[in-house]
C-alpha cells in the first residue's frame, strides 16, 4: 500500500516550518514588505532579498541562522498565472539562511528531515537533483541520506547553479521534487514533466564569488539560502490538483464564483482560468497596498494598477458586472489577517484603493470598446484586425483579447493572434528584463558602462533646466545607439537637473527634448554614480552623442521637495514628544505622500500624534529658513546632525538646518522656507515589524485633497443622521450602546437555546464503568454558549465528562471540556490538558482549569475526528 502525507493547512505547513529552524537554532524573523529597501529591485521578488547586504559582505548579520516566511511578488510569467498549476504573482517562500554558520551536509540533512519527518513525505515519491559537477552534494545524498543514485539527477548551470547577476556571490544548488507517480519507476525520470514532478525545496549553496571575466573564487564565509514554495507544498500535502484549489487561494477563488454565479467543478476551463486569475491577483494587491504600494504609471504603481485591472477584466469575462473586486478583496484579508495583521488594520486603505482604480478602470474599458468599434470599421475591408490594434486594445484599455475576437467575429472579421502574441512577447521580454532580476553585484548593471563614461553631474539643486549630451541610451538592459516612437528606453546624461531616486527620495519627472523628439521621463535612479533617466519616446528619434533639453516637472519638485522637508521636521517632532531616541528606520519621500519608519517599542498614542501634527504646522506657519551647508562629517556630527536612514557618507556632507527646530545630513531637495510646505496632516500610525512602527502624511496640496475625501464622508454621515457634524461621536457612541445591549441579549437568548439543545442529549450518554460521558458536535454554537451547555450538561451527568465542539464561524473551530470531580482529581485526567491536546488536531490548541477549559482550532474538517479521539481517550482512561 503506497504511504501519503497527512493532509496540512497552509497555516499549519508555515508554522511547522519555522519551528522546526527554530529549534535548529535559526532566528525566526518577520517578512519583510513587499517593497525592499535594495533600490535596484522594484519589488520583494525571493525570499533572500532582505538579506542581500549580509550575502555580499555589506552588512554583519545580526543572528548567524534565520528562518523566514516571505511574502514575494513575480510578475515575469504573469501570463501563465491560472493557466499552470503553480505560477503566481504573489506567493509565500518559506526559507532557512546560514551566514557563513552550516553548510552543504547540514543543510541536506535538514531538508530530508524536515520533508520526511516533519511534512511526512514517503522518501520514495523525492527525486533530487543536484548541479552536474558538485560532487559533494551527491555523495551527500546518496551515501549520508541514503537515495538511490538512479534518484539523484545531475543538471547543467541553466538548471542549478545560482547566480543573480553577471558577478558577485553564487553557487550550485540542490532542488527537492516530490514525485506524483513513483509506480513508473526509477528509469527515464526527466524532472521537466510537471504532471509527474513538482520541485517545492530548493537549496543553494553560495560558495564562491565570480568577477568580470567568469572566474570563480571561494568565498571565504561560505552561505546557505533556501527557498521551500509555501502554495506547492500545501498542494502536495491537500492533495489537490494545482496551488489554486488549496485552502490558501481557493476561498478567494470560492467567493468570485458565488459573485459569477458559477458551479467551479462544472466550469469550462477558461472560465477557470479566469477565477483563478482573480484568486491570485486579489491576494497580490491586497497585500501590495497593505505595504504602501498605490496604483500608478510607474514602477510598483504601474505593477500594482495592471494587477487590478487584470481582475476585473477576468471579472467581466466570466460574467461579473459592475464593481465586485472588494467583495472578493475581504475573503483574501480573512485568509491572511491572523499572519499580518496589517491587511486588517489597513483595510479602509485597501479596499479604497482598490474601489478607485475598478472604477476609473470601468470607464477605460467602455473607452476601448468605443476604439475597437473604429479598428472595425476601418478594418471592414480587409477582414482582419491586426495584431498590433489588437495588443493596443490589450495593454492600454485592458481589452482581453478573446473579448475582442469575439466582437470581430459578429462583424465577420478575425484577428492576427500570431502578430498579437508577438507584441506579447516583445513585453514580456521587456518586463522580465526591466524588473524580474535581483543584482547581486556591488556595483550593480551598469558597471561595464562606467568604464566608458564618467559620472553624470547633478545639477539639480539649482537649475530647474539644462541642455546636456546624450551619453547612452539603453533598451531591455542593452547599450542601443538609438531608439524610436513608441520605445521604453533608459538614458544617461553628461549633467542633469533631475534628482536621481535615493535617501527614499523617488527621482524626478518631466522630459527630454530637441529637434523632433519628445521623451517623457518617468522616474530617475542613479547607480555607480550615474544617473539612468526611465522613459518612453513620445516623438522622434534618440541617439548617442545628440544634445537634448532636460526639463523637470516643476509641480512634482514642489510636492516632494515639501514633503521632504515635512519628513524632516515629522522626525523632530518625534523626538521632542515622543522619545529623544527614536531613530530612522526607513522613509519615502513622494510626490503625493510620504512614509517615515522609526524604532520605537510601542505606539504613538493619538494625544501624541496630534502633538505632533501641531507642532510640526506651528514650525511650517512660523516660516523658519532652510539652510544648506556643505561640511566636513566630522564637523556635522559635532553639530548635532542626523543621518539619514540606509544613506553613505563620504568625507564632505550636505547638512539640511532648520534652525532651532531639525539638522539632517540629507541629499534631498527641500524647500527654501516651512511656510511653502503649506499644511501637515497625519494620516495612519501603525507597527509594521518588531520595535518599528510606521507614520504616513501628507504635505502641501495634498492636504486639502485629503481633507476634501473627508469632508465628502462627514457630509454624507450628517445627512444620514439628520445630525451637526459635532454630533456625530454622540450618535456613534449611542449607536455603539445599543448595539451591545442587543449582543447581550442576543447572547442570552443564544445561551438558552444552547442549554435546551443541550439537554436533549442527555439521553445520548454513555456509561463508563461509574462514569458517564458525552460526546458531542453542536453545529454553529458560538464559544460561550458552548461553555454554558457543557457546564450544565456536566451538572446533570453527575460523575463523569462532557466534550463538545462547535464551529462558530467559517475556519474556526470551538472545543469545550466539562469534568466532575472524581475525573480530574481520581482519574488524574485534567481538562485544560485533555482539550488543549485534541484542539492541535483541529490545528489549534488551549487549556483552563481542571474542571473546565476551552480551546480553539483553525481546521473545522478536522473536528469530527478530534471528537472521536476524545471520546476514545475518555474510555481507554475512565475504564481503568
Amino acid at each position: 500500500m503506497t504511504k501519503t502525507a497527512p493532509s496540512l493547512t497552509g497555516s499549519q505547513i508555515r508554522d511547522k516550518f519555522l519551528q522546526f529552524y527554530a529549534k535548529k537554532q535559526h532566528q525566526i524573523l518577520p517578512s519583510a514588505s513587499l517593497v525592499p529597501e535594495d533600490p535596484t529591485v522594484l519589488l520583494t521578488i525571493a525570499g533572500m532579498l532582505p538579506f542581500k547586504p549580509i550575502f555580499l559582505g555589506q552588512k554583519q548579520p545580526d543572528f548567524p541562522r534565520a528562518t523566514t516566511s516571505q511574502k514575494c511578488i513575480r510578475t515575469n510569467d504573469i501570463e501563465n498565472v491560472g493557466r499552470t498549476a503553480r505560477h503566481h504573482t504573489f506567493f509565500e517562500m518559506l526559507g532557512n539562511f546560514s551566514f557563513g554558520d552550516y553548510f552543504k551536509e547540514q543543510a541536506i540533512k535538514w531538508a530530508w528531515e524536515l520533508s520526511t519527518k516533519v511534512f511526512k513525505l514517503p522518501a520514495e515519491n523525492i527525486v533530487v537533483s543536484v548541479f552536474e559537477n558538485d560532487d559533494d552534494a551527491f555523495k551527500i545524498w546518496e551515501n549520508i541520506i541514503g537515495i538511490s543514485p538512479q534518484r539523484i539527477k545531475r543538471m547543467g548551470e541553466t538548471d542549478n547553479f545560482w547566480k543573480a547577476g553577471p558577478t558577485g556571490p553564487c553557487g550550485p544548488c540542490s532542488e527537492l521534487y516530490y514525485d506524483f507517480h513513483p509506480e513508473l519507476g526509477d528509469k527515464n525520470i526527466d524532472l521537466e514533466d510537471d504532471s509527474r514532478f513538482i520541485e517545492f525545496y530548493n537549496l543553494v549553496f553560495m560558495e564562491y564569488n565570480r568577477d568580470a571575466d567568469g572566474n570563480l573564487t571561494p568565498l571565504q564565509n561560505k552561505n546557505i539560502d533556501t527557498g521551500m514554495g509555501l502554495e506547492r507544498m500545501a498542494q502536495i500535502l491537500q492533495k489537490v490538483p494545482n496551488n489554486y484549489e488549496t485552502d490558501l487561494i481557493f476561498p478567494i477563488v470560492e467567493t468570485a464564483t458565488n459573485l459569477a454565479e458559477i458551479n467551479y467543478q462544472k466550469a469550462e476551463e477558461k472560465i477557470k482560468v479566469s477565477l483563478k486569475v482573480i484568486g491570485d491577483h486579489v491576494r497580490s494587491v491586497v497585500h501590495m497596498i497593505a505595504d504602501g504600494i498605490t496604483a500608478s504609471n510607474t514602477d510598483r504603481g504601474y505593477v500594482l494598477r495592471r494587477l487590478i485591472r487584470r481582475v476585473v477584466r477576468h471579472g467581466r469575462l466570466i460574467g461579473i458586472e459592475g464593481e465586485f473586486i472588494n467583495k472578493v478583496a475581504e475573503s483574501a484579508i480573512q485568509l491572511s489577517q491572523d499572519v499580518y495583521p496589517q491587511v486588517r488594520e489597513r483595510e479602509t486603505f485597501i479596499k479604497g484603493e482598490l474601489q478607485r482604480e475598478e472604477v476609473a478602470f470601468l470607464k477605460t474599458l467602455e473607452r476601448g470598446e468605443k476604439l475597437l468599434a473604429e479598428i472595425i470599421e476601418k478594418t471592414n475591408k480587409q477582414g482582419q484586425i491586426s495584431g498590433v490594434d489588437a495588443f493596443t486594445l490589450y495593454d492600454t484599455y485592458g481589452f482581453p483579447l478573446e473579448l475582442t475576437q469575439e466582437i470581430a467575429e459578429e462583424s465577420n472579421l478575425t484577428v492576427d493572434v500570431d502578430g498579437f502574441e508577438a507584441e506579447m512577447k516583445k513585453q514580456q521580454e521587456r518586463s522580465k528584463a526591466a524588473h524580474e532580476t535581483i543584482d547581486l553585484t556591488v556595483q550593480g548593471s551598469l558597471d561595464k558602462l562606467a568604464e566608458n563614461i564618467h559620472p553624470t553631474e547633478f545639477l539639480g539643486y539649482h537649475h530647474l533646466q539644462l541642455t546636456a549630451k546624450v551619453e547612452a541610451v539603453l533598451f531591455a538592459g542593452k547599450t542601443v545607439d538609438q531608439a524610436e516612437a513608441g520605445t521604453e528606453i533608459q538614458i544617461v546624461l553628461e549633467k542633469t537637473p533631475f534628482y536621481g531616486e535615493s535617501g527614499g527620495q523617488i527621482g524626478d519627472r518631466g522630459y527630454l527634448t530637441g529637434d523632433n523628439l519628445v521623451i517623457r521621463v518617468d522616474d530617475v535612479k542613479k547607480e555607480s554614480g550615474i544617473f539612468v533617466h526611465f522613459g518612453r519616446i513620445q516623438r522622434g528619434t534618440v541617439s548617442v552623442n545628440d544634445t537634448v533639453t532636460a526639463t523637470i516637472d516643476r509641480a512634482c519638485r514642489r510636492r516632494v521637495q515639501a514633503n521632504h522637508t515635512a519628513t524632516h521636521l515629522l522626525q523632530a517632532a518625534l523626538k521632542k514628544v515622543v522619545d529623544d531616541s527614536i531613530s530612522q528606520a526607513g522613509s519615502l519621500v513622494a510626490f503625493d505622500r510620504l512614509r517615515f519608519d522609526f524604532n520605537c517599542p510601542r505606539a504613538v498614542t493619538q494625544n501624541e500624534l496630534q502633538q505632533i501634527e501641531d507642532l510640526i504646522n506651528t514650525w511650517i506657519a512660523e516660516a523658519h529658513d532652510t539652510e544648506i551647508s556643505i561640511m566636513s562629517l566630522d564637523i556635522a556630527k559635532e553639530k548635532g546632525a542626523v543621518a539619514m536612514f540606509g544613506e553613505k557618507y563620504g568625507a564632505e556632507v550636505r547638512v539640511i538646518d532648520v534652525p532651532g527646530v531639525s539638522m539632517e545630513l540629507c541629499g534631498g531637495t527641500h524647500v527654501k522656507n516651512t511656510a511653502e510646505i503649506g499644511l501637515f496632516k497625519i494620516m495612519s500610525e501603525s507597527g509594521i515589524s518588531s520595535g518599528v512602527r510606521r507614520i504616513e502624511a501628507v504635505a502641501g496640496p495634498a492636504v486639502l485633497e485629503y481633507l476634501k475625501v473627508r469632508e465628502t464622508v462627514v457630509k454624507d454621515l450628517c445627512d444620514r443622521f439628520k445630525i451637526k457634524p459635532e454630533e456625530i461621536s454622540d450618535r456613534i457612541t449611542t449607536l455603539q450602546s445599543e448595539l451591545k445591549g442587543t449582543q447581550k441579549e442576543l447572547e442570552a437568548v443564544q445561551q438558552e437555546l444552547a442549554i435546551a439543545k443541550s439537554e436533549q442529549l442527555l439521553t445520548k450518554a454513555e456509561s463508563i464503568g461509574e462514569f458517564k460521558i458525552l460526546v458531542s458536535n453542536m453545529g454553529e454554537m458560538d464559544a460561550k454558549s458552548l461553555q454554558t451547555a457543557a457546564e450544565r450538561l456536566q451538572q446533570k451527568l453527575g460523575e463523569g465528562a462532557v466534550i463538545l465542539g462547535a464551529i462558530p464561524e467559517e475556519g474556526k473551530v470551538s472545543l469545550v471540556a466539562a469534568f466532575s470531580p472524581k475525573v480530574y482529581k481520581d482519574k488524574k485526567l485534567q481538562a485544560g490538558k485533555f482539550v488543549g491536546e485534541i484542539a492541535k488536531i483541529c490545528g489549534g490548541g488551549g487549556g483552563g482549569r481542571p474542571n473546565l477549559a476551552q480551546a480553539g482550532g483553525r481546521d473545522p474538517s478536522k473536528l469530527p475526528e478530534a471528537l472521536e479521539t476524545a471520546k476514545q481517550q475518555l474510555i481507554e482512561t475512565l475504564k481503568g
